[in-house]
């Protein structure tokens, strides 16, 4: 299995598509590094995680199960296709996909945390709109980047 080293790199961008599917490649990622012990601070099915799963209607212990035969990509792909519960068309692949990148966090307490996760970052940035605005800026600024 060709797991990535989270605490040298992040996972691949939640934007990143893989079957037309957005944060499939970044779960992958997060899965494999979790197995070879090499995850870091990223966590495996956390929330953003969860809005895959739901779509899908995979479990994430069903996924990682796979995950750990070691097969890459486009196998995972391939399987993910096969045994999701939740038959989607490529349609519904790609509308779901294009959503996933304008989610935002839609309760006061989420909003508040965001907030602050702005202001730590860099309370100048007027760009920074939903989770994976969020996501790549600290992916970016936990390995050296500059907000």
């Amino acid at each position: 299995m060709n797991a990535p080293n989270l605490t040298q790199h992040p996972p691949r961008s939640p934007r990143v598509r893989l079957g037309g599917y957005t944060i499939l490649p970044r779960l992958l990622d997060k899965a494999r590094a979790v197995i070879a012990g090499t995850a870091g601070e990223y966590k495996y099915n956390n929330p953003n995680d969860g809005h895959f799963f739901r779509f899908t209607g995979l479990s994430p212990e069903t996924l990682m199960e796979q995950v750990k035969t070691g097969v890459g990509d486009w196998d995972m792909l391939l399987w993910v296709n096969a045994n999701a519960p939740l038959k989607r068309t490529t349609l519904e692949i790609n509308q779901w996909s294009d959503w996933t990148e304008t989610v935002s966090f839609n309760d006061v307490e989420m909003r508040e945390w965001f907030t602050d996760q702005i202001k730590r970052l860099n309370p100048a940035r007027e760009d920074l709109r939903g989770t994976f605005d969020y996501l790549d800026l600290d992916d970016y600024v936990s390995f050296g980047g500059t907000a």
